[in-house]
């Protein structure tokens, strides 16, 4: 794990980027997780129990705790509901979503330790210890992913439906995952390496980010063949985000950035970017309405 601890996480970020204008294969992106697998008990966290318990101040680790929060239950959610997508499409689409479920659930385990033996919140399963970080999770967590959790179940009624399979894929891969989970990392690891704090957590979810990169590859060669496949289903790309805009930063009480070092202008910029960037790489257009609901994005720290 060495050599993912160096990383600089920009850089990462980048390479989520680096193919999508050519979308590897989904054979392709199978030998890429056996080449960048990593083992989540490889992880040491004894100098994360010191940093969390004797120099970030009190504001610093709530802070923290709650953009972090969202990351741990989407992670689960997303284990127990992207099996319904798998029962469809190409064989070779099924044997790469395989591994992103393995890939999801080693996410899950991660942040399980990491609120276990860093933090320090009770429970002796997965469960509890996903009970006792809820009470972290932003109100803003549960538009996303209570669109994420129907849409999912919509999914089960015909798995086959390639109006139901592009919605999903839209709210997961491009929003969830493409949008949403790639600002948390960006906050939560921007801050981690400034400060130097957290080495195994900075190492384990720099280690997600490149899991992520290729899930966001996969969702996005997804998108982008279904339209080319029928451009009809444009629309429904354009009204899975209209949904997701219209959800977008409801809340009564707003996630704390500035004990990070963000502001919600800066975290605007960074969703806006991320979603202009990946919806341009495959060649995507948004009519105005959308770019205006864009342009008014409010920040919203949640992933999976």
């Amino acid at each position: 794990m060495a050599e993912i601890r160096d990383l600089d996480f920009d850089d990462v970020m980048d390479y989520v980027h680096k193919d999508l204008k050519k979308l590897p294969d989904y054979l392709d992106l199978y030998r890429r997780y056996y080449r960048q697998r990593w083992d989540v008990y490889d992880l040491d966290f004894s100098q994360d129990v010191v940093d969390w318990r004797t120099r970030m101040p009190q504001e610093e680790r709530e802070a923290f705790a709650a953009i972090a929060a969202g990351f741990h239950h989407g992670e689960r959610q997303v284990e127990v509901e992207l099996p319904v997508f798998m029962l469809a499409g190409s064989e070779e689409a099924k044997i790469y979503l395989a591994t992103q479920i393995e890939d999801e659930a080693r996410h899950t385990v991660f942040f399980d330790r990491f609120y276990r033996e860093v933090v320090g919140l009770p429970g002796d399963s997965v469960q509890d210890l996903l009970d006792s970080s809820f009470k972290y999770v932003s109100e803003t967590f549960v538009g996303p992913f209570g669109l994420l959790a129907y849409l999912a179940d919509d999914l089960r009624r015909d798995p086959e439906d390639p109006v139901r399979r592009v919605r999903y894929g839209t709210a997961y891969f491009l929003w969830t995952e493409g949008v949403l989970a790639l600002t948390v990392m960006k906050v939560t690891l921007t801050y981690c390496r400034r400060k130097g704090y957290l080495p195994g957590y900075y190492t384990g979810f720099t280690a997600s980010c490149r899991d992520e990169a290729r899930h966001v590859q996969f969702g996005m060669r997804f998108l982008r063949d279904s339209v080319q496949e029928d451009p009809r289903l444009l629309r429904e790309i354009h009204d899975t985000l209209r949904a997701e805009l219209a959800v977008n930063g409801a809340a009564s009480r707003p996630v704390p950035l500035e004990p990070l070092g963000w502001t919600p202008p800066d975290v605007q910029q960074v969703m806006m970017r991320q979603l202009r960037m990946k919806l341009s790489d495959v060649g995507i257009g948004l009519p105005p309405d959308i770019e205006a609901m864009v342009s008014k994005i409010q920040p919203e720290l949640a992933g999976g």
